[in-house]
């Protein structure tokens, strides 16, 4: 028993099967999903999304058991963080690679027109045809519902750290409503859209940036109810919370992102440009 006791402060992962489930899940998704598109046979596709939905809940149920049983040492703690700081770097680059898209198009429209590039423009920005949104209607409303819920969900960082059970447990469950508003609120205004994904360079920037960011909206809302469940069980104190902790950071990152959707899509993208009502 000497020999085997733990004298350091890493944790080392007892096997999982769930690094291996959850690959072939994938897989399967990922080729289901090339089938449906060719075959229109969706069945491949969502019996791989239902193993990576199962592998998510059972591996992080395993995470929360290695938390509860004191397997997250301050050291394993920082190392999470680390690991958390990178993912959202990684998500950082991912929205640069659509800012990228849309501001090439934006700035170089007359070479988009003269290469051919997906459709012309018409020479002018943006396209023929193409009917903006008012940046001051539900762009802005979006925008303080976001802003609104970024003060939320660090009302209830802090009332963790109190240990203010009431003040998490609040503010979570307003996170998550505006959360859910703005999702809402954002399929009124593609429903509304004067113009589509296809037929022209400007439809499809637009759809994959802000497209992408209600998705992120959408998981992150989803991590938070997660967060909020394991409040009520009284999951979280304030020194052992890296759950709530990394669902806050991400929540700020969508909350950032937004912004610069909003001033550079928005705001920017339709400045001097009749816009629709």
């Amino acid at each position: 028993m000497a020999a085997h006791a733990k004298n350091h402060d890493y944790h080392l992962v007892d096997p999982s099967p769930w690094p291996f489930v959850g690959s072939v899940s994938a897989f399967v998704m990922a080729v289901g999903g090339i089938y449906w598109m060719r075959a229109d046979v969706p069945w491949p596709f969502l019996i791989g999304l239902a193993g990576v939905l199962y592998t998510m809940f059972a591996w992080w149920s395993d995470v929360i058991k290695e938390s509860h049983a004191g397997d997250h040492t301050p050291v394993v703690q920082l190392h999470h963080r680390y690991g958390m700081i990178l993912f959202i770097a990684s998500e950082v680059m991912f929205f640069v690679a659509w800012f990228w898209a849309y501001f090439d198009a934006f700035f170089y429209y007359d070479e988009v027109q003269q290469i051919g590039r997906v459709a012309a423009t018409g020479g002018h920005w943006p396209p023929t045809g193409v009917e903006l949104f008012d940046p001051w209607h539900l762009p802005i409303f979006n925008t303080l519902l976001l802003l609104t819920s970024g003060m939320t969900v660090t009302w209830a960082h802090h009332a963790i750290l109190e240990d203010d059970r009431q003040g998490l447990k609040w503010g979570l469950i307003l996170t998550c409503i505006l959360g859910a508003i703005f999702t809402v609120v954002q399929a009124i205004e593609y429903a509304q859209a004067g113009f589509s994904f296809s037929g022209n360079i400007y439809g499809a920037t637009f759809f994959m940036a802000t497209g992408f960011h209600g998705f992120h909206v959408l998981v992150g809302t989803i991590f938070l109810l997660v967060c909020l469940f394991r409040a009520l069980n009284g999951h979280f104190t304030p020194k052992q919370h890296l759950g709530f902790e990394f669902a806050a950071w991400y929540w700020h990152f969508v909350d950032v992102v937004w912004l610069f959707l909003f001033a550079a899509v928005y705001v920017w993208g339709s400045w001097g440009i009749a816009v629709g009502h």
